[in-house]
């Protein structure tokens, strides 16, 4: 069976990186989900600003990094602003990108909370998962975005060049996940995905998958930083 971005039509080399967002002021610690006006912290707007620090560092040393694109949530809006005015890059809104939708959305989702038997009918299948938005879903509809990502990078930049898409914990493990062809079920506490991290989709130029790179710019700043995820 061929991976998800094999067998893509005749095309030169380029990457599309899949950046997650910075760090979220969170003081209860929800699981705030697709939850409107959730800001980065002031930690938050640190780690944007190293991601585009580190990406204005690159395209001085020859990267063509050419196309940005958003979630349309505020986190990740913020997290890709320090990059646009970095490159002079507008920033394109793509609602394939967004969080996972997650049942238990605006909840601190505790041992306590989560032995309340209404919640129970949601925990039944861990493989789906039962509680919010298919694996399959997010890995198909951020693919998807990422083919499109791939070809507006070469229309714009020709051979070489590369595209950020600005994005969240779950859709991003679950694409990297489809893409290496591995299960998509999954224990969230073992994801390769920290804040500001990249997961660089690599593709030769017959549009086939590469490789899979994944790099923290920012991992001086993760020490002590929120570990309450979006999804």
């Amino acid at each position: 069976m061929p991976l998800p971005f094999e067998k893509l039509v005749d095309m030169p080399q380029a990457t599309v990186h899949l950046l997650r967002h910075g760090e979220v002021h969170n003081p209860e610690g929800v699981l705030y989900g697709r939850l409107p006006e959730f800001h980065l912290s002031e930690l938050g707007r640190q780690m944007a600003q190293t991601l585009a620090e580190h990406f204005r560092e690159r395209a001085s040393q020859g990267a063509n990094i050419v196309y940005l694109v958003a979630s349309p949530l505020t986190r990740a809006q913020e997290t890709a602003q320090p990059t646009s005015e970095a490159l002079g890059l507008d920033i394109h809104t793509d609602s394939r990108i967004i969080e996972a939708e997650n049942y238990f959305e605006g909840l601190k989702v505790t041992k306590a909370e989560l032995r309340k038997p209404k919640h129970w009918p949601h925990l039944i299948n861990p493989f789906r998962p039962s509680w919010g938005e298919p694996y399959k879903l997010q890995a198909a509809r951020v693919t998807e975005a990422v083919r499109e990502a791939r070809a507006k990078a070469i229309e714009l930049g020709g051979d070489g060049a590369e595209a950020i898409l600005v994005c969240h914990q779950l859709p991003i493990w679950a694409t990297r996940l489809s893409a290496e062809g591995k299960p998509l079920w999954h224990d969230p506490r073992k994801r390769e995905c920290t804040l500001t991290s990249l997961t660089s989709l690599v593709f030769g130029d017959d549009g086939a998958l590469l490789r899979v790179e994944y790099s923290e710019p920012a991992a001086a700043l993760l020490p002590g930083a929120s570990s309450t995820p979006g999804a």
